[in-house]
């Protein structure tokens, strides 16, 4: 078994592996050039974080800048929107759905260290969990996610919070650490104002 196959089975692995090291500086190089894109080459940004990404939908837009470790474990679908400072750290894979939209300042960590301090001392020792994030979710500014974490379909995350466990589907969850607040309903519907949006 080889290291990635380790970090992708969630067990220790040796993050100093050589080709997990040159995995990550080709990311590095490619966040490096994403970022360093002009504003207006809104096709070459695209081009780019497709090519990063492991697979995404048609709409996508991540605001500069943006970084991860590999990029090829990270899965976006339709209509994903982030907001600047963006940083997902891919050592197990990330998997987000259709129309989910991420504030500014976000971090979504797979990427873990041993309690024990005798195996966190060890140099290079490191595991990962997958981190997965339903449709239709919001995640407010400055969230973090921590590895292992769920967050079904609909959900609103506030902004500040810590997610250190499963969030469920249809709920507004906020806090350190980030729990369920309150169902969301359809007393949650804004007035529309006239016009087309």
């Amino acid at each position: 078994m080889t290291e990635k196959d380790k970090m992708l089975a969630g067990v220790m692995y040796n993050s100093e592996d050589e080709e997990l090291v040159a995995a990550r500086r080709e990311a590095k190089l490619k966040c490096r050039k994403f970022n360093t894109l002009p504003p207006d080459d809104e096709e070459g940004r695209v081009r780019l974080l497709k090519e990063i990404l492991g697979k995404t939908g048609e709409q996508i837009w991540i605001e500069q800048p943006f970084l991860c470790d590999y990029g090829t474990f990270i899965e976006v679908g339709e209509n994903f929107y982030a907001n600047y400072n963006l940083v997902v750290l891919d050592c197990a894979k990330v998997t987000i759905g259709d129309n989910v939209f991420i504030a500014p300042n976000v971090g979504i960590y797979t990427a873990a260290h041993p309690i024990l301090a005798s195996q966190r001392n060890i140099r290079g020792c490191e595991y990962a969990a997958p981190i997965t994030i339903g449709s239709n979710v919001w995640i407010g500014g400055g969230v973090q996610i921590c590895p292992g974490v769920t967050i079904g379909d609909n959900t609103v995350i506030g902004a500040g919070s810590v997610v250190t466990k499963d969030i469920p589907s249809d709920v507004v969850a906020a806090g350190v650490p980030c729990k369920v607040i309150r169902n969301i309903t359809l007393d949650d519907m804004m007035p529309m104002g006239e016009g087309e949006l």
